[in-house]
Order: structure tokens, then C-alpha cells, then sequence
């Protein structure tokens, strides 16, 4: 990473004269996860360029990403900023960089004011108002359909568990020992098997966000903003509730915000008792993921600190999951 950022620098402030911006516009590093955010900042002027990571996902797939986020904005289902199209009027762009093997995805968006939650303050309000979004989402993509057929990603258990899986194979992140893959190993097998009983009918699965955790919510008063759909894809409704929490699944706060989130949600959309018994099953399958992920992201800042402890954290969570679910 630390020689990949140089390049993709070099990228970003080549590439900033594809769109209409102010000349003296430059671009300054903001995150580094999936992809690399990038601040670009002019006297005035303020937007959101992000560089895509190789090959995950196709140009096709990024325009989706974009029409499905801007279908919910159209609609008032959610509040998200908009891309900015390239002097040649086009959404998604493409661009390199000596030292970069191929050529880069490139999306820029409004700049989105609003402040991320802290996870250390009361969250049960912007959770109930998730809850109300997501559920808004749900019903909206029932009705949604792209132009052509989706090229995104699908998260469900084979892509969890499974030889291709997308983030890889937990077993793989740091600190997974012996002790750790005996517990993991009964979780994996005890989701797989209620996620196939509990199937996947439309009323249960369709496009979701499937990232709609802390980092990618804005909150500017009673506004909330959802940003980043770059892993929007096919998969379980309750899916988002578990990504909403994603890191802090341990967090003491965790049982107040998933009694507000479903509060919210209930507000707009039914949700069955069954389903609700489920939730923990999604929470479980996100964590697992979330541990592949560390896994295969090892260059990556987020990953390397959560790495130290994040696999046997996990293992406890399973324990208390089998303990009810098992």
C-alpha cells in the first residue's frame, strides 16, 4: 500500500481535468479501505472523487451502483450525494497512472456535509431513522429494475464461506488459530443451515445497500445522509442490519440499536417474528465476512487495527450465537 498510494496520488491529480472543475482544484487523500476517497478542494468548491479497486467491479456494475442510488435520491427514499458527470458526459471514468498496471474506475460526487456518528455517543435515534431508510430501500427495489441485468455483487452464504468467496477465506485472517476455526467452523455450518431453510423469497432478499454502517452515514441535524454504494448487491434484506453494526457487533449498545432499528423500519415496512428471530444469523454471516476481509485487506489502515484481536472477538460472538442458534 504504501507503494500503491504514490501512484494512485499521481492518478487522482492527473485525472481531476476529466470533469468540469475549478483549474486550481487538487486532491487530498481522505480514506483508504475497499477503494481510496479523495477530498478535491478549490476556493469555493469542495467534491468527493473516489478510485476504485482493481477488479472489483466492472464499469457496467459502478453505472448501476450510480442509477440505483440516484433512482432512491429521485424518489426521496434516501438522501445521498450525486456523481458529477466527465466533460464527456459520462458518470463512471477511466484513467492511469505510470505504476499502475491498468487503468483506474473513477466516480466523482457532490461533496455531502454532515458530521459520521461516534459510536461512543447514543445512537438508538440514528439507528430507528436507518431502520426507516433501509425499509424504504427494501420496497423501493422491489419495484426498481435496471436495464440491463446486475453485475453486483451477491451477499449470501457462498459468498461468505464458499471456494470463490468475495473477501476470501476467514480462515486466513491474522490470528485464526486451531481453537478459534473449531468455533468458527460450527458457526459457519449452523448459518449455512438456517439461511437455507430460511430461503430466499423476494419479500426476504433483493438489492440491498449492504454497507450501511457508522463510517457511511452522515447525520447534519434530523438529516441523514447514506453514502457509499459501492457494495450495494444481492442479498438478504436483514443483511443491512448487520452491516449497520459491522465492527461493533460486541458493543453494549448493540441490543438498544437493533430494538431501533426495527422500530424504524417497522414504521414503513412489516417485518414477520420469524424473520426478526433471525437476525442474529446475519449479524454472525457479516462478521465472518468482516474477518475475511481483515484477511485480504492486510495492506489496508482499518484492517491492521483491528487485526490484533478482531479474530478472537469473533470466536466469543460465535459461542453466544451457537448457544441460541446452534
Amino acid at each position: 500500500m504504501a507503494d500503491l498510494l504514490p501512484r494512485l496520488e499521481r492518478l487522482a491529480q492527473a485525472s481531476l481535468p476529466l470533469w468540469p472543475l475549478p483549474e486550481n482544484a487538487r486532491a487530498r487523500l481522505i480514506n483508504v479501505a475497499e477503494n481510496t476517497t479523495w477530498l478535491v478542494e478549490a476556493p469555493g468548491f469542495r467534491a468527493v472523487l473516489r478510485i476504485h479497486r482493481a477488479g472489483y467491479h466492472s464499469m457496467r456494475g459502478i453505472e448501476q451502483e450510480l442509477e440505483w442510488s440516484q433512482a432512491l435520491a429521485a424518489a426521496g427514499t434516501v438522501v445521498t450525494p450525486a456523481p458529477i458527470a466527465g466533460h464527456n458526459g459520462c458518470l463512471v471514468q477511466q484513467g492511469a497512472a505510470q505504476g499502475l498496471p491498468a487503468p483506474r474506475h473513477m466516480v466523482l460526487f457532490d461533496f455531502a456535509p454532515g458530521a459520521q456518528p461516534d459510536e461512543s455517543s447514543d445512537l438508538t435515534g440514528p439507528f430507528q431513522r436507518l431502520g426507516a431508510i433501509a425499509a424504504a430501500m427494501h420496497l423501493q427495489t422491489r419495484r426498481w429494475r435496471p436495464a440491463q441485468p446486475l453485475e453486483r455483487l451477491i451477499w449470501d452464504d457462498a459468498a461468505v464461506f464458499g471456494p470463490n468467496a468475495t473477501w476470501g477465506n476467514w480462515r486466513d485472517a491474522p490470528n485464526v488459530t486451531p481453537a478459534i476455526v473449531r468455533i468458527l467452523e460450527q458457526a459457519e455450518a449452523t448459518v449455512r443451515r438456517r439461511l437455507q431453510a430460511f430461503g430466499k423469497g423476494p419479500e426476504r432478499y433483493g438489492l440491498i445497500h449492504a454497507d450501511m454502517r457508522l463510517a457511511n452515514l452522515l447525520i447534519e441535524g434530523d438529516i441523514t445522509r447514506l453514502i457509499d454504494f459501492d457494495d450495494c448487491g444481492l442479498g438478504w434484506h436483514l443483511y443491512d442490519f448487520a452491516a449497520g453494526i459491522s465492527f461493533i457487533e460486541d458493543h453494549p449498545q448493540i441490543p438498544a440499536l437493533r430494538a431501533a432499528w426495527l422500530r424504524g423500519y417497522r414504521q414503513v415496512r412489516a417485518i414477520p417474528a420469524q424473520d426478526e428471530a433471525e437476525i442474529d444469523t446475519f449479524v454472525m454471516l457479516r462478521r465472518m465476512a468482516l474477518l475475511a476481509w481483515i484477511g485480504s485487506h492486510s495492506d489496508a489502515p482499518e484492517p491492521q487495527q483491528m487485526a490484533p484481536d478482531f479474530a478472537a472477538r469473533t470466536a466469543l460472538l460465535a459461542q453466544c450465537y451457537l448457544a441460541s442458534h446452534g
